[in-house]
């Protein structure tokens, strides 16, 4: 059996449909649907079986033919302000599911973020001297990373962390404010022919990166068996503007609208992100990536065609 947490959230859920495409459906998913919306993301999906999260980790000793742990479930609102709620949840909870694939030798491979770099004052290589993360939800994730570099020389079974850039794609409808930028700005355009970009957006860069390709390389390491911290992104950044260009190219119309910038991002928000990819690359990942213009392409027909769901 497999077990995917955060199985029935944006990449948890389109992890599923990988490991489904790849005649994988032992799968036990693993999630809280107190926000009830992400059922839909599970309904054209094949799994074993469903367990809320606080259940499972309650129970963990009772699943005896686990092969493999994919742990995409955490809070991942960069603007949640209670630390201790954040830490629980990521932190923690990441611990004692890694200490249990370690303890059981059940490959481990968890979500790790692009939060860790902060501002990228020194770039954005897998290394402890490029982080600096500016919220407590990065700084979840890097406390997680250094707890695993800890145990990495010691591990017998592996143990992976893919640092996701932003990833956009098909899934999302349920993560509200933390929705891509893809996913706003689409339904701004449908609604009232106008997208509203932040003041200062032109100057955003951001590497962007496609759902479809952080599904690839998961499923790359999955058959690898290789361990480590790896970026996932591109290696490209590209502006909000791009993102918007496109979308008024596709839609055949659209007004750009400037915002001023919310006071609770100050501070706290990543105007620059681009991936480094010599260790992902040296990993013997060598797929291309889907391009902003085809990546947005392929959404905006989804969007348009199922909301932006598997169906």
């Amino acid at each position: 059996m497999i077990v995917v947490t955060g199985g029935a959230g944006f990449i948890g859920s389109n992890i599923v449909k990988g490991l489904n495409d790849a005649g994988e459906e032992d799968i036990l998913v693993v999630d809280n649907l107190s926000n009830a919306e992400k059922h839909l993301n599970l309904n054209s999906l094949s799994i074993a079986d469903y367990l809320d999260k606080d259940d499972y980790l309650n129970s963990l000793n009772k699943f005896q033919n686990v092969s493999a742990i994919f742990h995409q479930g955490a809070c991942s609102s960069t603007t949640e302000q209670d630390g201790k709620y954040m830490m629980s949840n990521n932190y923690e909870y990441s611990k004692t599911l890694l200490n249990h694939c370690l303890k059981n030798k059940i490959d481990f491979l968890y979500a790790s973020s692009a939060a860790v770099y902060g501002n990228g004052e020194k770039g954005f290589v897998e290394e402890r001297e490029s982080e600096y993360p500016l919220n407590v939800y990065g700084f979840s994730k890097f406390a997680f990373d250094n707890y695993v570099r800890l145990i990495l020389p010691k591990a017998e079974s592996q143990v992976m962390g893919l640092r996701y850039f932003n990833v956009y794609g098909p899934q999302e409808n349920h993560k509200g404010r933390m929705a891509s930028v893809a996913f706003h700005l689409f339904h701004q355009l449908q609604e009232t022919g106008k997208m509203k970009l932040f003041e200062g957006s032109g100057n955003f860069r951001r590497d962007f990166i496609h759902v479809a390709d952080t599904v690839k390389i998961n499923l790359h390491f999955y058959e690898s068996k290789s361990s480590g911290i790896f970026n996932a992104g591109t290696g490209k950044a590209r502006s909000f503007e791009d993102i918007a260009t496109t979308l008024q190219r596709l839609h055949g119309s659209g007004e750009l609208e400037t915002i001023p910038f919310p006071e609770d991002l100050r501070g706290k928000y990543q105007e620059f992100t681009e991936a480094g990819l010599n260790n992902l690359r040296s990993a013997g990942y060598t797929e291309e990536f889907i391009s902003l213009e085809e990546g947005v392409g392929k959404y905006y027909e989804q969007l348009s065609n199922t909301d932006g769901r598997y169906i």
